[in-house]
């Protein structure tokens, strides 16, 4: 196992709303718990490796006067302070080898439990919900100068020839069937299809003595291809963030399993970590309330160490592992957010400068703007995983 350094989006991200009381991030707030096992970690460890070095120095000592020992009372005595000795040094090895699995799964709950606050969706919804809005009214034909007038005879149209040709009736069936333009249906599919040859009819029906309407219609046909393709690029990556969601909410619940099971071994009741942890605002309290933790997970290892000294690793390990392997989880999926944003960017700026489209667009940028400087204040999903893989001393 590896040293521990420390250490959605729309529905997943931190808690990092505090009251006034509060002084510390509940980044600051792991960093500093990890930084304290880590200090005493390292204490332990280089006390262990001395008294190691000086047990060995002491055997080396042994091993010469043994051999060079005429006396065989002196080399009997001798004997006996070696294997003293030998014990002296097996039992320190076997307490610097706690010390490491006490540390490791210090390290795992308290990165464990700071995923609590991490997972939970109260931050960025207003934030998003504004911007996906406007994402959804950018492709929405309706919200763009003249098109809402102009469709009302294009319907009408429609209406009146639905029952001479097939693909009107067909069309008018779709619109129906959205929930109508007008009401800001998708635009996209077979609705988008069917109103590319239902344009196209009304265009070339209309007569030299309506030359207006004609350019007019002309124009919106053109408006109406473009934000076809735009809602099409859009939902290339809208399908990828519901991919994204689908992943949270899985994370979600693994996260939960994971946490009631360290919960049980460690005898803290659900509701009282939600009350001091997970709905406290108050830094320090949770910085007290972690400490607390850690103290109660290295006491646990050395309990079940006295308990079965002979197969205490493996269910601890075992835990390590799965919370490593839910942190790691964790960064790659804030890695796909962070990159499902920058489609977004890219989205804006291919329609940004379009004479049609481009006022809508533009307006996006900032709202994306704010949801990425948010994101980016909160998470960052590269150094997420690289401090997820270090996570462990090794042993």
């Amino acid at each position: 196992m590896k040293k521990i350094l420390y250490g959605c989006l729309i529905v997943f991200l931190p808690l990092t709303v505090f009251s006034q009381t509060d002084t510390l991030t509940d980044k600051q707030i792991r960093e500093h718990a990890l930084g304290e096992i880590q200090n005493k970690f390292d204490k332990k460890t280089k006390s262990l490796d001395s008294t190691v070095s000086r047990l060995d120095a002491k055997l080396d000592n042994l091993d010469r006067a043994i051999v060079s020992s005429r006396s065989a009372s002196d080399k009997a005595d001798k004997l006996l302070e070696r294997v003293q000795a030998l014990e002296k040094r097996q039992a320190t090895l076997e307490e610097s080898e706690l010390n490491v699995y006490q540390a490791n799964y210090q390290s795992a709950l308290v990165n464990l439990v700071s995923m609590d606050r991490e997972i939970k969706p109260l931050l960025l919804f207003d934030v998003s919900r504004n911007f996906f809005s406007a994402l959804t009214d950018a492709g929405n034909p309706m919200n763009y100068p003249a098109y809402q007038t102009w469709f009302k005879t294009f319907k009408a149209y429609v209406e009146e020839q639905k029952s001479k040709e097939a693909h009107l009736l067909v069309l008018s069936n779709l619109m129906i069937l959205t929930g109508d333009l007008s009401k800001g249906a998708p635009f996209a599919g077979p609705l988008a299809q069917s109103m590319f040859q239902g344009i196209g009819s009304y265009v070339n029906s209309l007569g030299k003595n309506k030359k207006e309407l004609r350019a007019e219609s002309e124009k919106m046909f053109v408006l109406t291809a473009k934000l076809s393709q735009f809602t099409y690029d859009k939902n290339l990556i809208d399908n990828e963030w519901q991919s994204i969601t689908k992943e949270l909410d899985g994370l979600q619940s693994l996260y939960d399993q994971t946490l009631n099971k360290n919960l049980n071994l460690l005898n803290i009741l659900k509701p009282e970590f939600q009350t001091l942890f997970t709905k406290e605002y108050d830094a320090n309290s949770r910085v007290k309330y972690v400490q607390m933790l850690s103290l109660k997970a290295s006491d646990l290892v050395a309990l079940r160490k006295s308990i079965a000294p002979k197969d205490w690793k493996e269910p601890i390990y075992y835990q390590e592992m799965d919370i490593q392997s839910l942190k790691l989880r964790f960064g790659r999926t804030t890695l796909r957010v962070s990159e499902n944003m920058d489609k977004y960017n890219d989205l804006i700026k291919k329609y940004k400068f379009d004479p049609d489209l481009g006022a809508k667009v533009t307006g996006l940028e900032t709202k994306l703007g704010e949801l990425k400087d948010l994101f980016d204040k909160t998470f960052d999903p590269v150094d997420y995983i690289n401090a997820a893989t270090r996570m462990y001393k090794v042993n």
